[in-house]
Protein backbone atom coordinates (compact mmCIF):
# COMPACT_ATOMS: atom_id res chain seq x y z
CA UNK A 1 0.00 0.00 0.00
CA UNK A 2 0.96 3.55 -1.13
CA UNK A 3 -0.04 5.85 1.48
CA UNK A 4 0.74 9.94 0.34
CA UNK A 5 1.22 12.67 2.87
CA UNK A 6 0.03 15.66 1.11
CA UNK A 7 1.97 18.96 2.01
CA UNK A 8 1.17 22.53 3.87
CA UNK A 9 -2.38 23.77 2.29
CA UNK A 10 -2.83 21.03 -0.27
CA UNK A 11 -4.99 18.47 -0.37
CA UNK A 12 -6.05 15.12 -1.95
CA UNK A 13 -5.77 16.76 -5.70
CA UNK A 14 -2.28 17.58 -5.77
CA UNK A 15 -1.05 16.78 -8.80
CA UNK A 16 1.85 14.42 -7.82
CA UNK A 17 -0.68 12.49 -6.02
CA UNK A 18 -2.82 12.41 -8.59
CA UNK A 19 -0.27 11.23 -10.80
CA UNK A 20 0.77 8.15 -8.50
CA UNK A 21 -2.60 7.16 -8.62
CA UNK A 22 -3.16 7.54 -11.90
CA UNK A 23 -0.32 5.55 -12.66
CA UNK A 24 -1.35 3.11 -10.00
CA UNK A 25 -4.55 2.42 -11.70
CA UNK A 26 -3.19 2.20 -15.08
CA UNK A 27 -1.08 -1.03 -13.09
CA UNK A 28 -4.42 -2.40 -12.19
CA UNK A 29 -3.16 -1.18 -8.54
CA UNK A 30 -5.58 1.24 -7.74
CA UNK A 31 -6.84 -0.22 -4.57
CA UNK A 32 -3.08 0.07 -3.16
CA UNK A 33 -3.29 4.19 -2.77
CA UNK A 34 -3.97 6.19 -0.15
CA UNK A 35 -4.69 9.84 -0.03
CA UNK A 36 -6.26 11.42 2.85
CA UNK A 37 -7.18 15.21 3.36
CA UNK A 38 -4.76 16.01 6.11
CA UNK A 39 -6.09 18.46 8.71
CA UNK A 40 -4.47 21.18 9.76
CA UNK A 41 -3.54 19.98 13.25
CA UNK A 42 -0.26 18.33 12.91
CA UNK A 43 -0.96 15.86 16.20
CA UNK A 44 -4.12 15.19 14.74
CA UNK A 45 -3.04 14.40 10.86
CA UNK A 46 -0.29 12.31 12.65
CA UNK A 47 -3.43 10.10 14.51
CA UNK A 48 -5.68 9.97 10.86
CA UNK A 49 -2.52 9.05 9.01
CA UNK A 50 -1.30 6.41 12.01
CA UNK A 51 -4.46 4.99 11.78
CA UNK A 52 -4.28 4.39 7.78
CA UNK A 53 -1.06 2.75 7.81
CA UNK A 54 -1.59 0.57 10.91
CA UNK A 55 -4.09 -1.25 8.44
CA UNK A 56 -0.60 -2.82 6.97
CA UNK A 57 2.58 -4.59 7.79
CA UNK A 58 5.34 -2.49 7.38
CA UNK A 59 7.29 -4.51 5.31
CA UNK A 60 3.64 -3.32 2.90
CA UNK A 61 3.63 0.09 3.15
CA UNK A 62 5.54 2.62 1.14
CA UNK A 63 4.78 6.36 2.83
CA UNK A 64 5.23 8.93 0.22
CA UNK A 65 5.26 12.75 1.27
CA UNK A 66 5.58 15.90 0.09
CA UNK A 67 6.83 19.05 2.14
CA UNK A 68 5.36 19.21 5.07
CA UNK A 69 4.11 15.64 4.15
CA UNK A 70 7.71 14.88 3.86
CA UNK A 71 8.46 15.50 7.13
CA UNK A 72 5.26 13.42 8.30
CA UNK A 73 6.21 10.98 6.31
CA UNK A 74 10.04 10.56 8.18
CA UNK A 75 8.83 11.06 11.59
CA UNK A 76 5.82 7.66 10.88
CA UNK A 77 8.26 5.48 8.58
CA UNK A 78 10.62 6.23 12.36
CA UNK A 79 7.85 4.97 14.34
CA UNK A 80 6.77 1.80 11.83
CA UNK A 81 9.87 0.87 10.22
CA UNK A 82 8.55 1.47 6.50
CA UNK A 83 9.49 2.64 3.71
CA UNK A 84 9.25 6.44 2.65
CA UNK A 85 9.38 8.05 -0.23
CA UNK A 86 10.39 11.91 0.61
CA UNK A 87 9.50 14.69 -2.16
CA UNK A 88 10.47 18.10 -1.69
CA UNK A 89 10.32 17.73 1.90
CA UNK A 90 10.25 20.24 4.65
CA UNK A 91 12.95 19.53 7.19
CA UNK A 92 12.94 22.33 9.81
CA UNK A 93 8.76 23.48 9.16
CA UNK A 94 8.33 24.45 12.81
CA UNK A 95 11.27 27.43 11.96
CA UNK A 96 9.38 27.40 8.36
CA UNK A 97 5.84 27.18 9.12
CA UNK A 98 5.75 30.04 11.95
CA UNK A 99 5.08 32.91 9.35
CA UNK A 100 1.63 31.31 8.57
CA UNK A 101 0.53 31.17 12.06
CA UNK A 102 -3.11 32.92 11.66
CA UNK A 103 -5.74 32.13 8.95
CA UNK A 104 -4.51 31.13 5.68
CA UNK A 105 -6.28 29.48 2.82
CA UNK A 106 -5.59 26.36 0.60
CA UNK A 107 -4.68 26.10 -2.56
CA UNK A 108 -6.86 23.97 -4.26
CA UNK A 109 -9.84 24.87 -3.05
CA UNK A 110 -9.23 28.51 -1.63
CA UNK A 111 -10.83 27.29 1.33
CA UNK A 112 -10.12 29.61 4.39
CA UNK A 113 -8.69 27.65 7.54
CA UNK A 114 -6.39 28.55 10.71
CA UNK A 115 -3.02 27.49 11.06
CA UNK A 116 -2.49 27.76 15.10
CA UNK A 117 0.29 29.01 17.04
CA UNK A 118 0.03 25.60 18.72
CA UNK A 119 0.09 23.80 15.88
CA UNK A 120 4.06 24.92 16.00
CA UNK A 121 4.51 23.12 19.25
CA UNK A 122 3.03 19.98 17.30
CA UNK A 123 5.13 20.05 15.17
CA UNK A 124 8.11 19.92 16.77
CA UNK A 125 7.27 16.59 18.77
CA UNK A 126 7.31 15.29 15.01
CA UNK A 127 10.95 16.41 14.54
CA UNK A 128 13.32 13.41 13.77
CA UNK A 129 16.73 14.59 14.65
CA UNK A 130 18.21 11.87 12.90
CA UNK A 131 16.94 9.22 10.60
CA UNK A 132 17.63 5.51 10.97
CA UNK A 133 18.12 2.53 8.36
CA UNK A 134 18.62 5.24 5.44
CA UNK A 135 18.14 2.47 3.00
CA UNK A 136 14.11 2.68 3.78
CA UNK A 137 14.39 6.27 2.38
CA UNK A 138 14.36 7.95 -0.82
CA UNK A 139 14.48 11.43 -1.67
CA UNK A 140 13.63 13.54 -4.83
CA UNK A 141 15.21 17.00 -4.11
CA UNK A 142 14.84 20.06 -6.79
CA UNK A 143 18.00 22.55 -6.72
CA UNK A 144 15.24 25.01 -7.83
CA UNK A 145 12.49 24.70 -5.03
CA UNK A 146 11.64 28.29 -4.14
CA UNK A 147 10.04 27.25 -1.09
CA UNK A 148 12.79 25.13 1.23
CA UNK A 149 16.45 24.51 1.03
CA UNK A 150 17.47 21.16 -1.29
CA UNK A 151 20.86 21.52 0.65
CA UNK A 152 18.92 21.10 4.05
CA UNK A 153 17.09 18.20 2.54
CA UNK A 154 20.16 16.40 1.09
CA UNK A 155 22.10 17.13 4.72
CA UNK A 156 19.03 15.23 6.37
CA UNK A 157 19.18 11.96 4.72
CA UNK A 158 22.75 10.68 4.85
CA UNK A 159 23.31 7.41 3.06
CA UNK A 160 19.33 6.94 1.84
CA UNK A 161 19.10 6.72 -1.96
CA UNK A 162 18.83 10.19 -3.48
CA UNK A 163 17.57 11.88 -6.62
CA UNK A 164 19.25 15.96 -6.85
CA UNK A 165 17.07 17.17 -9.80
CA UNK A 166 19.09 20.31 -11.04
CA UNK A 167 16.71 23.09 -11.88
CA UNK A 168 12.91 22.18 -11.72
CA UNK A 169 10.69 23.62 -8.58
CA UNK A 170 8.93 23.04 -5.07
CA UNK A 171 6.45 21.40 -6.74
CA UNK A 172 8.90 19.36 -8.94
CA UNK A 173 6.25 20.18 -12.09
CA UNK A 174 8.16 17.36 -13.89
CA UNK A 175 7.11 14.61 -11.58
CA UNK A 176 5.60 12.43 -14.40
CA UNK A 177 9.18 12.08 -15.00
CA UNK A 178 10.03 9.85 -12.11
CA UNK A 179 6.54 8.29 -10.96
CA UNK A 180 8.07 4.74 -12.60
CA UNK A 181 11.05 5.45 -10.22
CA UNK A 182 9.36 6.22 -7.41
CA UNK A 183 6.84 3.17 -7.67
CA UNK A 184 10.19 0.89 -8.62
CA UNK A 185 11.38 2.36 -4.90
CA UNK A 186 7.92 0.91 -3.40
CA UNK A 187 8.08 -2.44 -4.77
CA UNK A 188 5.35 -1.97 -7.33
CA UNK A 189 6.78 -3.01 -11.00
CA UNK A 190 5.69 -0.50 -13.96
CA UNK A 191 7.27 -2.23 -16.94
CA UNK A 192 9.82 0.49 -17.46
CA UNK A 193 13.51 0.62 -16.42
CA UNK A 194 13.72 3.34 -13.16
Amino acid sequence: MILYLHGFRSSPHSFKARLIEQRLQALGRGGDFSCPQLPASPSTAMVKAFGLAAQCAPNDLTLIGSSLGGYYATYLAEQLGCRAVVLNPAIKPPRDLEKYVGVTTAYHSNEPFEFKREYIDELQKLAVSRITRPERYFLIAATGDEVLDWQEMVAHYPGARQHVIQGSDHGISEFADYVDEVLAFCGIGTGHAS
